[in-house]
């Protein structure tokens, strides 16, 4: 599936899978982040340490290095950079009253691996389904016990069954790629961020209704609170054949247009929002070690600011249906590994790695 780029995107069938580059500035999550921080120091520096103190100790860090180990793949030879970004599906704390189900635990709903080639003037964004089967690797659990590895396993399950580091261990295992950064916000920092700035506009050209995410939209243009928002990107039955594969061009299309709002309100004149918007985020986020402060994050987001949003691209991890179970997914070859071949080299992607066998309707 593949939307436009404009504000308020649209959705629009694709046959190959993936997204075709934008013709309007577009940007990656994990950016909204980062950007919304360093705003906030520009905006409200000076203004007291309590404020910096205070969003500084929302963050949670997770060290990567030491969940890890050596045990990894090799550093790009580049001065490129890979960021996993995570958004989860908790039902725990705040996330319970948000109507995403009585699931225990927690899983990846969402994940991108952000590729900024070297001279970090472009970059690249891939959707991992999470009905994917994956072979997990022996992961160490948080309780200081192993959990073995185990093949064919769905990929969103990873999160759940052994924590962050294990997804980035399970990423890292079947792309080769090395992840230099994480970074995950959950769905009440979702929905508390498109509420602090008021909403989000979208339009889709067919009916949308999905009695299980709640989601009930007539087609043409909406503004979206953070509920409904959350219901939009979660959706899955009311698209496509029904499955993730069809949630995926959602979730690319609403990126846009939140990107696109956030880019459209002034938070530089209005430094009681950004803060709010600043809080917002910081209180769902959890990054890797070496991102989780405001310092750190400021700094990684100035050394993005030559990436050209007009550049773009987001396609999603080419998957074929499982021969086993058609409900599932498996990466697709050689297209799979044509494309982390591409960024395990800061590489040009082929036009043939960003063409997927299993398109989701």
């Amino acid at each position: 599936m593949t939307t436009s780029a404009t504000t308020e995107s649209r959705v629009q069938p694709d046959s190959g899978g993936g997204r075709r580059r934008a013709q309007r500035p577009r940007r990656r999550w994990g950016r909204i982040v980062l950007l919304s921080l360093l705003v906030l120091l520009l905006a409200a520096g000076g203004t007291g340490y309590w404020l910096y103190s205070d969003l500084n100790g929302n963050i949670d860090g997770v060290d990567l290095d030491k969940a890890l180990g050596e045990d990894r793949p090799e550093k790009l030879p580049t001065s490129g950079q890979n960021l996993l970004v995570l958004g989860s599906d908790s039902r725990a704390g705040a996330n319970a009253s948000l109507g995403t189900g009585k699931v225990s635990g927690a899983r990846s709903d969402t994940a991108l691996v952000v590729h900024i080639p070297e001279g970090r003037d472009q970059a690249v964004a891939v959707s991992i389904p999470r009905d994917t089967l994956v072979t997990r690797p022996e992961c160490a659990k948080s309780d200081g016990s192993t959990l073995p590895a185990a093949e064919r396993v769905m990929f969103n399950s990873v999160y759940s069954t052994a924590g962050p580091a294990c997804v980035v261990k399970t990423v890292e295992k079947m792309s080769g790629v090395r992840m230099d950064h994480y970074m995950e916000i959950d769905f009440a920092g979702f929905k508390g961020l498109v509420d602090a700035i008021g909403g989000v506009t979208v339009t889709v050209d067919e009916p949308i209704k999905d009695t299980s995410s709640g989601l009930d939209l007539s087609a043409g243009t909406h503004k979206l609170d953070g509920t409904d928002s959350l219901a939009f990107v979660r959706t899955r039955h009311g698209i496509g054949d029904g499955s993730d594969l069809g949630r995926i061009g959602l979730q690319q299309q609403f990126m846009i247009a939140l990107l696109s709002e956030v880019k459209r309100q002034d938070l530089f004149g209005s430094p009681t929002k950004t803060y709010k918007i600043a809080d917002t985020l910081t209180s769902a986020l959890t990054t890797d070690a070496e991102l989780a402060s405001l310092t750190s994050l400021a700094k990684f987001a100035r050394s993005m600011n030559g990436v050209d949003p007009a550049t773009m691209e987001t396609i999603m991890l080419p998957v074929a249906y499982d021969k086993v179970d058609p409900n599932r997914v498996v990466a697709a070859q050689p297209q799979a590994e044509q494309l982390w071949k591409a960024i395990r080299s800061d590489a040009e992607i082929p036009e043939s790695a960003k063409k997927s066998p299993a398109t989701g309707g």
